[in-house]
């Protein structure tokens, strides 16, 4: 029963940071007025509302601020993952690869710039962005090829970097990223709603920023791809590329105080923190205790589940209780195997479980790791979960779970297990939800 439980509780999470939930406190159409994160703005006083936007959540996010706008809109492109297209009327949705980018991606900021062509400065532009955006708006530099750009996020992946020195070299890779976009709108105002799949909600980071400043620069990605071993297994463009921009030849994304950015405004209308507070709610409704882990977890997928198996182990206070943590780990992929970072977690904690068995409670324990996206790595599954069953079924089966970390291969190991958690696109994006049930 712990299982099924831990995912309600879990689905209860997605549903409260649901795009058309999100918009409506944002985006509001009055009789005379339009109302977009908080400011009024006078219908006399602008043109056509356009919109374009990308991620994970750019469809559902585009058919909610279509159904609001209704006949203010005038036209609009957005990108999202394939799978995750939804019906609209004004607004095309294009589908991409994610993580790694593909031809369509690069169609999508090919169509997505034909359309701003159109927008003036008495326009107002309605960007979009969630979590994903960075792979799903692929633009190929000159001199580069996208077989290029492919291997180099591809290598930066599976590298072990954290997300934001990830889209600090996609940004200097780009001529649409770290508020490169912004060029692009003519002068026009420029309203990102934006829904967070990083720690710390930081807006350059998010989709690697297309409407933000940009603080970084082209030597701090190169210092990252040092950092990583990557220089040595880059293509040469790439390589080139980075290298004119540390010596000033190719020019530095605008950076804070741009007045390129004076009509510019980014609004955060959904993160991880919203989706903890909903995963509580739950709980607690359910009939549990809750105890939320503060701050947002960032760390190896590894360390960070042996930690939550630790804490379920010898936490002291009321029962029955749910332990809940947001953020979203790195696993640095070294194995052959089939997975992604939510059921690398949930591997490892079964792994610390089933050495701990003889530790009073250990049977008592249910964990649950999901990507509030609803995909997992290159994967049909958004996570796992696992609890006493799941180590009946170890011995049982006689599954060696070192050998399926060891080959980073969770997905296969959690399948022959019944702990596979799949909920298909969520149509939303705040990183990833884990819990402990202790009875």
């Amino acid at each position: 029963m712990k299982r099924e439980n831990a995912i309600k509780i879990f689905r209860a999470a997605i549903a409260d940071v649901q795009p058309a939930h999100l918009l409506q406190q944002q985006l509001t159409v009055k009789e005379n007025a339009l109302v977009i994160g908080g400011q009024l703005i006078e219908r006399h006083t602008f043109d056509h509302v356009y919109v374009i936007g990308s991620g994970k959540a750019a469809a559902a996010m585009a058919a909610a601020t279509e159904a609001i706008l209704g006949h203010l809109l005038k036209e609009g492109v957005v990108v999202t993952k394939y799978g995750h297209s939804l019906p609209t009327g004004k607004i095309r949705i294009l589908e991409a690869a994610h993580p790694v980018p593909d031809e369509q991606g690069v169609e999508a900021v090919t169509q997505t710039l034909q359309l701003l062509e159109k927008v003036t400065k008495d326009d107002i532009v309605i960007c979009l962005i969630s979590g994903g955006a960075s792979a799903l708006w692929c633009d190929v530099l000159p001199g580069t090829t996208l077989t290029e750009v492919q291997a180099t996020f591809d290598q930066l992946i599976r590298s072990g970097a954290a997300i934001h020195e990830v889209n600090t070299v996609r940004k200097h890779l780009s001529g649409i990223k770290g508020g490169q976009l912004v060029r692009h709108c003519h002068g026009a105002r420029v309203f990102s709603m934006i829904i967070s799949d990083v720690p710390g909600d930081d807006l350059g980071a998010i989709a690697s920023g297309p409407t933000v400043a940009d603080s970084s620069t082209f030597q701090e990605a190169y210092a990252i791809l040092s950092h990583y071993n990557l220089l040595p297994v880059l293509p040469q463009s790439v390589r080139l590329h980075i290298e004119q921009g540390r010596k000033g030849i190719i020019p530095e994304t605008p950076k804070p105080g741009d007045v390129l950015f004076k009509n510019t405004f980014n609004k955060i209308i959904g993160n991880n923190r919203m989706a903890v507070e909903a995963t509580a709610k739950k709980a607690k409704d359910m009939g549990y205790h809750t105890y939320i882990i503060d701050p947002l977890i960032i760390g190896d997928a590894e360390t960070e589940a042996r930690k939550l198996v630790a804490l379920a182990l010898n936490y002291q206070g009321e029962r029955p209780v749910c332990i809940i943590q947001g953020g979203e780990t790195t696993v640095k992929v070294t194995g052959q195997g089939k997975g992604g970072r939510n059921q690398h977690f949930v591997l490892t904690a079964l792994s610390e479980l089933n050495k701990r068995q003889h530790e009073t409670g250990a049977g008592n324990i249910c964990i649950l790791s999901g990507g509030t996206d609803g995909t997992d790595g290159p994967t049909d599954a958004t996570g796992g979960v696992i609890d006493k069953e799941t180590l009946h079924l170890v011995t049982q089966k006689k599954l060696d779970i070192e050998a399926y970390l060891r080959e980073q291969d969770a997905w296969h190991f959690l399948k022959q297990t019944d702990s596979l958690l799949i909920t298909g696109p969520t149509q939303t994006n705040v990183m990833d939800i884990m819990m402990a049930i202790v009875q």
